[in-house]
Order: C-alpha cells, then sequence, then structure tokens
C-alpha cells in the first residue's frame, strides 16, 4: 500500500471544517487573537534588532548621529516596504481558499500553471524547510534577550541569564503534551499590553533628541548604505531583524483573515514597533553609552522587573506560536506527501486545531537547546538569525509572481514590475545575512538543507516505490475476469483495501486471495487523494462507483488541512447506496518491509536514509482513525 498520507488540521477550528456548525468569531475578536498569534515574533524584535544593527555598522569606532539615523531609517523602511507592503498589502490577498503560507502559495501556484512543476515543488520546498530552520531560532533569541534585562537589574544575574532561559524554554515545549487551549485566550490581551507598554516606552524618549524624526526620510538609509560599502551590507543583515516573523503574517492568514490581520497592523503594532524603535534611536543619540541595552534603557527603574517579566510572556508567547506554526507547516508537508506520517495527538476535544506532534516537539526543544548552548547570548544568536527568513521570504516573492501572473491573469510584464522590487529587496536582505555564514547563519541553513534533503528524498523514494510495485501489480480489470473464470469462495461482510492506484488490484487483495481463497461478499478498493486546497467540503468528500455485484471504487479526498478519518468518511457513502457498518468491515493493509537494492536510482546513502524515514512513518491504522480491532495487515518485501 503507497496511499497518501493525511493529517490533523494542526491549527484551528476553522471555516472550512464542515459537518458542523461553526460560530465564527467577532472581528474584533479575531483581531485581537491575530495580535496574539500572528505579532509575536516580530513584536519582541525591538529587544535586540535595533542594538545589533547599531552596533554592527559602528564596530570599533564608535556610535554617531550619522550611524543612528542610517539604521533607523532603514528598520523603518524595512518595516514598511517588506511587511506592510508586500505582506499586509499584497500576499494577503493570494489565500488558498482561505489559508496562507508557503505551502498554501505553493499549492496556489501550482494550481495557476495547471501542474506541479519541479521548479514550483523545489520553491515551496525550500521555503518550507527554512521556516523548520527559522523555527528553531526564534524561541531562543527571543527568550534570551527578554531575559538579559536581569543583567542591567544586577550584574550578579549575568551567569543565570543561559541557564535560566533554558528552564523557560524547557517549560514551554513540556507544556506542548498538555494542550494550549486555556492559556491561548491570554496570548491577545497580553501582547495588546506588551505593544502597548513598548509605545509608551519609546514615547517618552522621543524628546530627547526629536532630530531622531529625520530618520522616516529614506533618503538618510540609502545614504549609509552607500557611503559604508561592505559595513553598509552587514548592517543590513542586522536591521533585518527588525521584519523577522513578518512571514508570519500570511502563514495564520486562515486563522483569523486578511482584514482581521491588516487590522491589528496598522492600528497597534506597526505604529507601537516605530515609537519604540524611534525612542530607542532618541535615547541612542542623547546617550551613545545606552546602546549596550537601548530597549530596557527606555524603562524606568522602577519599572525594570515588570517588563522584563512582560518582554518574557511576550517572547514566550512567540515561541509558542512559532511552535504552533510548526506543526501547521509539518502536517501541511505530510498531507502534501512530502514527509512520512507522524503520530499526531489531538489535546483537545472541542478545537480540531489543538494538536501535539512529539516528535516535533522532540526535535524543535533539541535545536534549541543546542542554540543556546552554543551562543549563549541573543548578540551571539543574532547572527545566525535572518537567513532562513530571509529564503523564506525570496521563495514567497517568487511563488507569488506565478499566481499574479497565471491565476490574477496579469500580463507578464505588470507581473514582473510588481514583484522585481520586492524580490530585490528580499534578495538584498538574503545577501546581506549570507554574510554572516560563518558566525552562526550555518545552523539554520545546515538544518534547512537537512530538511530539503529528507523531503527530496522521501519524494523519490516514494516515486521509485510506487514505480516498482506498479511493475508487479495486476491490473483490477485482470483481476475481475480471472475472479469470473475461478469464482474463490465468498464469505459475508465487507473488506476495504487500501491503495494509492485504484486501477491495480491492491497488494493486501492479492495476498488475501492466494492465502485464505476467500472473497467478502462486499468489497471496497480505496484510495485516499490529496488536494491541492486546504479544506474539502464533506459534499465532496466521497466519490463512490460500483464495478461489479461484489466489487465497488471509492476515493476519498482531504484537504491538506483536513483531519484524515476513514470510517467517518466512508459513513458518507451511505447517502451513495452503500450501507456502510464499521463493525461488519475489515480493513486491509499491506505493511512493508523496505530492502537497499543497488538498484535502486539512488545512491546508497540516500537508499538508507529512505528506508529509515519509511520505518520512522506512524502506524496507518492511528494515522487513519481506523479502529484497530477491524484491521488486518498484510506483510510484504520490497526492494527499493
Amino acid at each position: 500500500m503507497n496511499v497518501t498520507a493525511g493529517s490533523a488540521d494542526p491549527n484551528s477550528a476553522n471555516p472550512g471544517q464542515t459537518g458542523h456548525s461553526v460560530i465564527r468569531p467577532s472581528f474584533v475578536a479575531l483581531a485581537l487573537g491575530s495580535v496574539g498569534v500572528v505579532y509575536g515574533d516580530i513584536g519582541t524584535s525591538p529587544l535586540y534588532a535595533f542594538r545589533e544593527a547599531v552596533l554592527a555598522a559602528s564596530g570599533d569606532r564608535g556610535v554617531t548621529g550619522t550611524i543612528v539615523l542610517g539604521v533607523l531609517s532603514l528598520i523603518v523602511w524595512a518595516l514598511i516596504v517588506t511587511v506592510t507592503l508586500k505582506y499586509v498589502l499584497l500576499l494577503l490577498r493570494a489565500d488558498n481558499n482561505g489559508e496562507g503560507g508557503t505551502l498554501s502559495l505553493m499549492a496556489l501556484a501550482t494550481r495557476a500553471i495547471g501542474r506541479r512543476t519541479p521548479i514550483i515543488l523545489l520553491l515551496g520546498i525550500v521555503g518550507a524547510a527554512m521556516f523548520l530552520g527559522d523555527s528553531m531560532i526564534t524561541p531562543a533569541i527571543s527568550v534570551l534577550s527578554a531575559v538579559e534585562g536581569l543583567k542591567l537589574a544586577s550584574p550578579a544575574f549575568a551567569e543565570y541569564v543561559a541557564p535560566l532561559a533554558v528552564v523557560i524554554l524547557i517549560a514551554l515545549f513540556a507544556a506542548q503534551s498538555s494542550g494550549t487551549a486555556k492559556v491561548a485566550a491570554l496570548f491577545g490581551p497580553v501582547m495588546v499590553v506588551w505593544f502597548s507598554a513598548i509605545a509608551i516606552a519609546g514615547a517618552m524618549h522621543i524628546a530627547d533628541d526629536p532630530h531622531v524624526l529625520w530618520a522616516l526620510n529614506p533618503v538618510y538609509g540609502v545614504a549609509f548604505l552607500l557611503s559604508h560599502g561592505e559595513i553598509g551590507l552587514v548592517t543590513l543583515g542586522a536591521v533585518f531583524l527588525a521584519v523577522t516573523g513578518g512571514e508570519a503574517l500570511y502563514a495564520d492568514l486562515g486563522h483569523f483573515g486578511r482584514r482581521p490581520i491588516q487590522t491589528a497592523w496598522l492600528c497597534l503594532v506597526l505604529p507601537a514597533l516605530l515609537i519604540n524603535y524611534f525612542g530607542q534611536g532618541a535615547k541612542v543619540l542623547a546617550d551613545p553609552g545606552a546602546i549596550e541595552n537601548p530597549f530596557y534603557r527606555l524603562v524606568p527603574e522602577a519599572f525594570l522587573l515588570p517588563m522584563i517579566l512582560l518582554a518574557t510572556a511576550a517572547t514566550v508567547i512567540a515561541s509558542q506560536a512559532v511552535i504552533t506554526g510548526t506543526y501547521s507547516l509539518v502536517h501541511q508537508a505530510i498531507q502534501l506527501g512530502l514527509l512520512p506520517r507522524l503520530a499526531i495527538l489531538h489535546t483537545s476535544d472541542s478545537h480540531v486545531g489543538q494538536i501535539y506532534i512529539p516528535r516535533v516537539t522532540m526535535a524543535l526543544l533539541l535545536g534549541v537547546l543546542l542554540l543556546v548552548g552554543l551562543f549563549r547570548t541573543s548578540s551571539s544568536l543574532a547572527s545566525a538569525y535572518g537567513i532562513a527568513v530571509a529564503t523564506t521570504m525570496v521563495v514567497d516573492g517568487l511563488l507569488f509572481f506565478f499566481v499574479v501572473w497565471k491565476l490574477w491573469k496579469w500580463r507578464f510584464w505588470l507581473a514582473f514590475l510588481l514583484m522585481i522590487p520586492f524580490v530585490v529587496v528580499d534578495v538584498t536582505f538574503f545577501s546581506a545575512n549570507a554574510l554572516k555564514l560563518f558566525e552562526g547563519a550555518w545552523a539554520p541553513l545546515l538544518f534547512g538543507a537537512s530538511m530539503v534533503i529528507i523531503i527530496l528524498t522521501w519524494r523519490r523514494g516514494t516515486g521509485i516505490l510506487a514505480s516498482k510495485t506498479r511493475r508487479t501489480e495486476v491490473p483490477i480489470d485482470t483481476l475481475f475476469r480471472n475472479l469470473e473464470k475461478k469464482p474463490p469462495h465468498i464469505v459475508p461482510g465487507t473488506a476495504v483495501f487500501l491503495t494509492s492506484d485504484p486501477d491495480f488490484a491492491p497488494t493486501a487483495m492479492l495476498h488475501n486471495l492466494k492465502h485464505n481463497k476467500v472473497l467478502h461478499e462486499h468489497n471496497v478498493i480505496l484510495t485516499i487523494v490529496t488536494a491541492d486546497m486546504p479544506h474539502v467540503p464533506e459534499e465532496e468528500r466521497v466519490q463512490f462507483t460500483p464495478l461489479s455485484e461484489h466489487f465497488a471504487r471509492v476515493s476519498l479526498k482531504f484537504g491538506y488541512m483536513d483531519t484524515p478519518n476513514v470510517p467517518k468518511a466512508l459513513a458518507i457513502a451511505r447517502k451513495h447506496g452503500w450501507q456502510f457498518d464499521i463493525m461488519s468491515t475489515s480493513f486491509f493493509l499491506s505493511r512493508r518491509t523496505l530492502r537497499p537494492s543497488a538498484q535502486s536510482g539512488m545512491p546508497t546513502w540516500q537508499d538508507h536514509l529512505f528506508i529509515a524515514l519509511a520505518r520512522s512513518a506512524s502506524d496507518a491504522t492511528d494515522f487513519f482513525q481506523i479502529p484497530t480491532g477491524r484491521v488486518v495487515e498484510v506483510g510484504t518485501q520490497v526492494t527499493v
């Protein structure tokens, strides 16, 4: 059996779900929710972005007014061009049935072109892999930067910053198995308090040097880049820290909708970020020594500890949003056949989106702790941050070009003129971050490249396996003719045989006939199909085709964010005249044992990697929610 994998909906009980009524939250509630989930990452960037950019620009020469105004101007216009114009105003319009994210954009571009081309697939894989690479760094740098405020309260806390960050991160990841539904309701209000607090802190210090407002003029940023050469490009890599998390606006589109996300950004998040950055700039212009930690220098001493606690809460929320987003991406990749099946556990009876993926959680935790151990401080870790996000942004821009050109029916030159400025900006940011390769950027690139290799190996291996299996399978029409000539013994009940190709007899069926020499009264050849849309309506879920007196073909179609419950979906077939009864139905599955082959078409190392991935895949019985007491497994051995 080689069935296209399905998966649970990892992020929300959403409007695409069918079969029950869904009460949509109010516009205000959605906007508030987006503040807590969508903007956690970019909302905590003021903790370190301005500091790192100014330090990168000044080097050993000291902080000057030209540097401060140039860096601040670059940050302001990066937020306006990369986040506001590209993501908030443009990309949010490219929804795939309400869903966003790199893989949704890949599916949309594929639909626009009419087929899955290698370039579109590769772009989607690279973008998804780099998002996963970034997902390890965000919790580490966010929590570290928040806890580092303790060093200002007392230098004696310096040696406890990294251990305390480790404790917070372990607690955060340990909480994933019990679900986050109860505390998630607090995310929005806490982040509203956070954005209000950083806006107030910034506004209190703009008067320290009002000349800081000159940074609104993009000429200061351009002049800085032109006059500083390679240092300007290095600084641009640090400036990019201010927009990391901008891609989350699009990734979380399906959770909150375009209007609430746009409203939250334009009315609260962007103004709060700009005011805080201007406050930091004015503080450093008035007191260059404040560059040590300009964010916490904005806060009166009496409010320092409360701000540290609030910052820690905000970074934990940002980290939680990244973890949830990782679950969503992995789930989509599984459903699209890019990764093997992984165990997905539901942590809520009322919310489909509350899930927990143990292997993903453990991998993320180990990666995060390794990064904290290697880099120890947010300043050191800042060198590793950005390259993965920059790659994802480049991918989003290229995929969006295909959507504008082919799906929106724009003329090629108009689509090109629209996207080329954004792609140039993204590529420039990517180049700037690439300069930090040996300072730490290798970490997310290494993880991202590993994920690309895993995905490509899985795709290639499953293709080879399907091809080899097809050569040994019997066409279903041939089987029918043989059964008519020599009918086997008929036993009561229904047998469901899962297969990836309904035109050929399932291996489990052939083994059942060969060894048991019986045929059930009703036999269903079941194929599970993944659509290039996030959700498939219930009325389109089942396609039932009678083939003969004893045989029928059933195709179950799931979106790449739907929960693949096979028994529940088969019950829909009653509308087509099939009296499905789970208690009289047996599900026959093939359990393959894979062996490497010298003629597999893949290098030996890739052969072994594919076999290891296949062995690590979760049991199809659990994944498709088939009752274990109704399953019969037939073992086969295949060389790949």
